[in-house]
């Protein structure tokens, strides 16, 4: 059974769109005594859930193989990634020049990844049609990395098993009363009938009913599941059904070009019989 009291103080060392501080207070609620036993995390990005809940055993994926490399050496070679990111400075010219490689050497890349990933502008992971990464400088200066976050996070990935695949493949691998967190890119824009072109790249309407058939397959094996979703309609008559539905409003900042400030509503959809509703401040 996995140790899920929080009570750790593991954090996520990275920026990532779309992540989930948000919905750290709620887990107690959500969760509250769960017996389970392996967690399962097929879309990791930041990875605020199992950072807070810091289980004893985890299989985490993520499509993206930079950001899984990058986790992957921060379990393993913690120090050696800390020696070469505390080796470069932080400034302008020393982001370009950093943006501009590409090593071939493991630790050499995740230095590379975490030191772009904090330094660049909101955070943003975004490459070119060749593959490279192409966000502009933050211009923070006074920036300093958090060395000791990094060194709890590698902590906390010691019982973690990591793969660059697809959420339908790293689902393959939950058990009865497994704990699953979904945490997909959301199709369609918060409280809008309209499509987001950029997200529906990375994870289509399509996508979205391939993974309903793998929540229901998730039900029938008798796995729990967490998921948050877009606040809309469609997602709404697809999730619904077969789950209890939790609406969440918080405020939020919106990174990007036409980056904006207000209050966000998402969904979470869950199987877990115990979830309270009533009693969680914020949702309905």
């Amino acid at each position: 059974m996995s140790d899920h009291s929080l009570n750790r103080g593991f954090k996520p060392f990275l920026r990532w769109a779309g992540g989930k501080n948000w919905l750290i207070k709620y887990l107690p609620d959500l969760i509250k005594d769960l017996d389970f036993n392996n967690y399962h995390e097929p879309f990791f990005g930041g990875g605020s859930v199992f950072f807070a809940l810091s289980p004893d055993e985890a299989i985490l994926s993520d499509i993206n193989e930079e950001l899984i490399n990058a986790y992957v050496e921060v379990r393993d070679n913690v120090e050696s990634v800390i020696e070469i990111i505390d080796g470069w400075d932080v400034n302008e010219d020393q982001y370009y020049a950093i943006r501009s490689e590409e090593p071939d050497d493991a630790i050499q890349r995740a230095a590379r990844f975490i030191y772009l990933n904090r330094t660049s502008f909101n955070g943003i992971y975004r490459v070119n049609r060749k593959g490279q990464y192409n966000v502009p400088y933050g211009k923070n200066d006074d920036y300093r990395f958090d060395f000791q976050r990094i060194r709890h996070a590698s902590e906390a990935l010691q019982g973690a098993k990591l793969f660059t695949r697809s959420f339908e493949e790293s689902l393959k691998d939950v058990k009865a009363r497994d704990l699953v967190f979904l945490d997909p890119p959301y199709t369609v824009a918060h409280n809008n009938n309209g499509f987001i072109e950029y997200n529906k790249k990375l994870f289509s309407l399509e996508d979205q009913f391939k993974l309903k058939n793998c929540i229901d397959v998730l039900s029938g094996l008798g796995a729990f599941y967490i998921l948050t979703n877009a606040h809309h309609e469609v997602i709404d008559g697809l999730f619904s059904p077969g789950s209890i539905k939790l609406a969440v409003s918080r405020s939020s900042t919106l990174g990007g070009r036409n980056a904006r400030r207000g209050n966000t509503q998402e969904y979470i959809f869950t199987n877990i019989p115990q979830a309270r509703i009533g009693d969680i401040d914020g949702l309905a």
